[in-house]
């Protein structure tokens, strides 16, 4: 069934400047995958594409937002959040994104460590 949220290729969520997500990158281009790459921090997920990678990734959003970020803390968030207020709180600022996170058909998965990406390639 098409999808109008995300395309029906892999989509890697990528931050450069992160040495897992960087890991992740070149792991799908030594295995000669086709993949989209998509610079969340330059082009944010919008609040439904967020909703849709909840759901492919199948874990409570507590598991892949980034706790340590000072942008957590500044949107008051503590261990009680719930996954409406997580999943706000990243569509406002996606540097609170778990990265790299590869986004397949059906399924997502957050890639720490990096060779967990390839669950959705073999």
């Amino acid at each position: 069934m098409p999808n109008d949220i995300f395309p029906d290729e892999l989509t890697l969520l990528h931050n450069p400047r992160c040495s897992k997500s960087r890991a992740a990158k070149a792991l799908l281009e030594e295995r000669g995958t086709q993949f989209r790459e998509r610079q969340y921090l330059s082009e944010p997920l919008s609040s439904a594409e967020l909703a849709e990678l909840a759901k492919r990734l199948d874990k409570p959003c507590s598991e892949w937002v980034r706790r340590g970020e000072d942008a957590y803390a500044a949107a008051g968030l503590g261990a009680e959040a719930d996954d409406k207020s997580l999943l706000a709180a990243m569509a406002r600022d996606p540097i609170l994104i778990e990265r790299p996170i590869l986004i397949g058909r059906k399924r997502a998965v957050v890639g720490r460590p990096p060779e967990r990406i390839l669950e959705l390639i073999e």
